[in-house]
């Protein structure tokens, strides 16, 4: 089997900055690759078309068209193309893309099945924020959908929100994005976690930034030694306009509060994995996700998260079991419930460990490649 991604990022020095999307194609890739499936990566918006191996995955660079008006659709219509070559070539057997800014809308290549798979489109996300979408996305994520061979998506929940704000009735397989278990796997050291609450990810106010300081601030006053610790891209705030997310938050934090608070920016990979095991729990108090890389990434550490109860958070936490959920308005009770795991450490430990058993049964890359490779036979036999 020899399967293509089609992506505008991809977590590699060569093509630039990737974020949730690109990571979670690489896991796929990967645990794709460990049972002998062929994997090129077609990485678009690229300064110039070349080729290089990551470590048995064939990475394809794709320079855009630059045409005043026309580059969109030309630079569509040149992937298409690609996509045609390797496929008359037998070099791939099928190609999946996502939904976010529908890449496919224009790419319909003859006998080479496309699939597009959910991880939240632009219109999924401005609807969960609030947001006005442009309409020219929204017309090209809605063609997309409409015109791929078959569709997956991360979780029920995004799934169904599709469907509901393009007014789809289309049907979804069911595969949440996967982790590699056995490379985010506790040191077994012992660290000195100094009630800390980490959260990583980038600083933007969909993920509830904003929220956070106002819960942070009933921490302080049931737990005054509590820490914050936050990694991750200080993103402009497009609502207001404000060039710093984090600037914003500062403003929020109470006297006693922003005294606790250390904001390292972004991270390397290592660096990240180090901090998330040094920290007594996670905190993700997001109102627009799909199915997070992050959140996965911290309960395959063992560490207890503290996230939003919005739709998707239900397919990944079973609350009191291995997290908590709750209203990231609500300031006081999710306060309560990260207090719950500060100051409770039998608490923290075995929801922790639930957490990581939740992962190796479900979220695991074993188990999710062999699900991927059961739907991939099904497009290409059908």
């Amino acid at each position: 089997m020899k399967i293509a991604f089609l992506t505008p990022e991809y977590p590699h020095s060569k093509t630039g900055n990737s974020g949730g999307l690109g990571t979670s194609i690489k896991n796929l890739a990967i645990g794709l690759l460990a049972q002998g499936v062929s994997v090129r990566v077609l990485v678009y918006g690229q300064k110039e078309d070349t080729y290089f191996d990551d470590n048995g995955i064939f990475i394809q660079q794709i320079k855009n068209v630059k045409f005043k008006g026309l580059s969109w659709f030309l630079t569509r219509k040149k992937i298409e193309q690609i996509i045609k070559d390797l496929h008359s070539k037998k070099e791939i057997d099928l190609v999946e893309a996502p939904d976010w800014t529908g890449i496919t809308s224009f790419i319909k290549p003859k006998l080479c099945p496309v699939i597009v798979r959910l991880n939240g489109s632009d219109t999924y996300f401005c609807h969960l924020d609030n947001r006005p979408v442009k309409w020219i996305n929204k017309f090209h994520e809605k063609r997309a959908l409409k015109n791929a061979d078959a569709l997956i998506s991360v979780s029920q929940f995004t799934a169904d929100k599709t469907n509901f704000v393009f007014g789809l009735k289309k049907n979804f397989t069911i595969i949440p994005n996967p982790i590699d278990s056995g490379l985010f796997k506790a040191d077994g050291l012992q660290h000195d976690l100094d009630k800390s609450i980490l959260y990583f990810g980038s600083l933007i106010r969909k993920k509830g930034l904003l929220e956070l300081p106002l819960i942070f601030n009933e921490v302080i006053e049931m737990s005054p030694d509590a820490k914050l610790i936050l990694i991750g891209k200080d993103v402009r705030d497009i609502i207001s306009g404000n060039s710093s997310t984090w600037q914003m938050m500062q403003n929020l934090f109470s006297e006693k509060a922003i005294k606790n608070v250390e904001y390292l920016g972004e991270l390397p990979y290592e660096a990240i994995k180090e901090k998330i095991q040094q920290s007594n729990m996670c905190v993700f108090p997001s109102f627009a996700e799909a199915f997070p890389v992050s959140w996965l990434e911290a309960m395959s550490l063992e560490k207890p998260i503290v996230a939003s109860n919005i739709g998707w958070a239900n397919e990944m936490i079973d609350e009191g079991e291995n997290g908590f959920l709750a209203d990231p308005k609500d300031h006081v009770y999710y306060a309560k419930r990260i207090i719950d795991f500060l100051e409770n450490e039998n608490l923290r430990v075995e929801a922790g460990k639930a957490a990581r058993n939740k992962i190796e049964a479900f979220f695991d890359i074993k188990v999710l490649a062999n699900k991927n490779i059961e739907f991939y036979n099904k497009v290409i036999n059908s």
